[in-house]
């Protein structure tokens, strides 16, 4: 990149980044009883360590009538202060500025934490919460406004260098802006300078309590994406009102409302990068004040091209740097190649958040355990030679783990490529990214000294040539015939079969979904795409259910609506009988049937431990990692593999903590 605008540094009211890489505010769920740990310091230190030039904390809640999921920083309690200067501290140490976002909920949030009734500016249910707010009075409205100054107050205290408010995608202030769910009548509602009202007092309040020396962002949705919502161009009206104020530092952007249209805020590997930039680029064209864009950014050559084009000033990497955490200094010291690209696969990060789960990252074991040291080399005095046996996500992590501490590593794969079943995923339509998990894991096995042999079939008197000190066994899975499907029943195949191009089914296709995952959805579009007549049919109440977990679920349906796809819910296969498939309805307890001129299983599937058991009646030092350990996803694959590599000993038995 000629004279890249991304690593300028760019003036933020009182505060200075070196480049134009944010880790924006998102949620982690690492606070204790509403406050914020040591898993946060680390966290975020690994960032700012990393290169990046602004971060961003998650919100922390202004008041006490916000608390929407349980691991929320409670901001209005002073006790919170320790933490924040434990945060403010390990990231300063990298001269790294860091702001905390502060924000209400509003109506999008219930009463199951608080036991207290929503407040919201009208009595708008939420359609995930479902529960209808109370309409705040304008003497609540003054003590919400008061509450944004106590918290601001707090981050100052705490040694943050600004703050930034949160009115976007889930906020009572973004509800105020809102005409879909600000009915108001007094001078809080009606036209634009009403509904903004909120928003212009909670800036002087904040202002006022933080002084000129700290600075201070405000977060805009730039289009909620839901009927009668905001629209850009009510978002930039409000940005030049925030900018009219004179006490705004910067502005930041969204796209959607968390809990109507999440799926477009973290969105998947099936929306293209940039997608959200035409609000900033909107909103830049309207003020002077530096502007962020977000919209999956994955790599610096986009974050570059968003800043030369003028459609924002900074970049919000978020994912990126979840994946990896020196996504930055990789980028600016030109090692592009060695950076672990995020996949958008939503799977550990956002799918980890809606279970209630600490977050992670899919392909990097470390995040979100930093403050235990997880990925760190543990150098032994004599490394063993460790063999092993598949370059799936397991095998390869295994070596990865087992490298960094200084073991000699050598992984045999039998067929010509690496990625196993991660691989096959990432041929169907729309998954390529996916096969970036490989990618990067074959880097680092490169930068580690990890030998990869392919074409090697590895047997119990291979290993024995071999004579390694440690094998690890990740040779997957195999694919199960269920009790129903004869073996005679040829036009009944799994979904391996028709990745793998063993079979070509054409004419009508009923595809059974009895893993709720990728695995039916992706070979029923594939499928489709090549003119076949298809069917998923599932056990379970939803096609595909696990797919809402990661954001990808409304576009599947999206998507099978424009391709013809039927999808059939509550029906459990019983038997095969001359091509004809008989299923018992769930709730009903009746009979249906098909009659297609193929069937694609998507069903649980086997280990393939052969090797293992083997090898360990031999008395061999033998680990089972992954599919062959038990079959799972790839962040179950990955996670085995580097715990079993880490823990690998050194050739004397005697560990050397480095």
């Amino acid at each position: 990149m000629a004279d890249p605008l991304i690593w300028s540094p760019l003036q933020i009211g009182p505060v200075t980044v070196r480049n134009r890489i944010v880790f924006s505010a998102h949620l982690t769920n690492y606070a204790e009883d509403g406050l914020p740990t040591e898993q946060h310091a680390a966290y975020y230190a690994a960032r700012a360590a990393g290169g990046a030039g602004l971060i961003i904390t998650e919100e922390h809640s202004t008041h006490p009538t916000d608390w929407p999921y349980e691991k929320l920083i409670h901001g209005f309690h002073p006790e919170v202060v320790p933490g924040y200067r434990r945060i403010t501290e390990a990231v300063h140490r990298h001269r790294v500025p860091i702001l905390a976002q502060i924000n209400h909920n509003g109506g999008q949030a219930g009463s199951m934490y608080s036991r207290l009734p929503v407040w919201a500016p009208s009595p708008v249910a939420d359609p995930l919460f479902r529960e209808v707010p109370k309409a705040v009075t304008t003497a609540e409205i003054a003590e919400i406004v008061a509450s944004y100054g106590l918290v601001a107050g707090h981050c100052a205290e705490g040694g943050f260098d600004g703050v930034e408010l949160q009115c976007s995608h889930s906020s009572i202030v973004r509800g105020f802006l809102s005409p879909a769910t600000n009915h108001r009548t007094d001078d809080y509602g009606g036209p634009l300078e009403h509904r903004a009202r909120i928003l212009l007092e909670i800036v002087a309040e904040v202002r006022r309590v933080i002084g000129p020396d700290l600075a201070l962002g405000v977060r805009l949705c730039g289009d909620e994406l839901i009927e009668g919502g905001t629209t850009i161009d009510e978002a930039v009206r409000v940005a030049q009102m925030v900018e009219a104020t004179g006490q705004v530092d910067y502005i930041n952007t969204s796209i959607g409302v968390a809990t109507a249209s999440l799926f477009m805020i973290e969105a998947s590997m099936h929306i293209p990068p940039g997608y959200s930039m035409f609000i900033p680029s909107a909103i830049r064209e309207a003020v002077d004040l530096p502007v962020v864009g977000v919209g999956r950014f994955k790599d610096p050559l986009q974050a570059e091209r968003a800043l030369s084009e003028g459609q924002c000033d900074l970049v919000g990497v978020v994912r990126g740097q979840i994946a990896d955490p020196e996504f930055v200094a990789k980028a600016r010291a030109g090692f592009t190649d060695d950076t672990r690209l995020c996949l958008s696969c939503n799977q550990e990060c956002v799918g980890r958040m809606g279970l209630n789960r600490w977050l992670g990252c899919i392909e990097n074991p470390a995040t979100g355990r930093e403050s235990l040291g997880v990925g760190s080399a543990r150098p032994v005095r004599i490394g063993r030679r460790v063999l092993v046996v598949g370059a799936g996500p397991a095998g390869l992590q295994a070596a990865i783990a087992a490298a960094r501490n200084g073991h000699h590593v050598t992984v045999v794969e039998r067929s010509a490529q690496a990625g196993g079943q991660v691989r096959l995923a990432a041929t169907v339509p729309n998954r390529a990214e996916f096969g970036d998990l490989v990618r990067n894991q074959l880097q680092e096995c490169s930068r580690s000294g990890v030998v990869v042999e392919y074409g090697v079939e590895v047997t119990a008197d291979e290993v024995r040539r071999r004579d390694p000190d440690t094998v690890v066994v990740a040779t997957g899975s195999t694919p199960s015939r269920p009790w129903w499907a004869p073996p005679e029943a040829d036009w009944i195949v799994d979904v391996r079969d028709v990745l793998e191009g063993r079979v070509q089914p054409t004419g009508t296709v009923v595809v059974l979904d009895e893993l709720g995952f990728h695995h039916a959805t992706s070979v029923a579009e594939l499928l489709a795409d090549r003119g076949c007549s298809v069917e998923v049919v599932t056990p379970g109440m939803v096609v595909g259910q696990d797919l809402g977990i990661t954001l990808d679920l409304e576009n599947w349906w999206i998507r099978a609506e424009a391709k013809g796809i039927r999808q059939s819910t509550e029906l459990v296969p019983m038997g095969v009988d001359d091509h004809t498939v008989t299923f018992q309805h769930h709730p009903t307890g009746t009979e249906r049937t098909r009659r297609p001129d193929w069937m694609v299983l998507a069903v649980p599937s086997s280990p393939a431990d052969s090797l293992y058991h083997e090898l360990r009646a031999e008395g061999v030092d033998v680990h089972r990692v992954g599919d062959a350990l038990a079959p799972r996803r790839a962040h179950a694959a990955v996670i085995d593999g580097e715990r079993v590599g880490a823990s690998i000993p050194a050739a004397s038995g005697v560990l050397v903590r480095g």
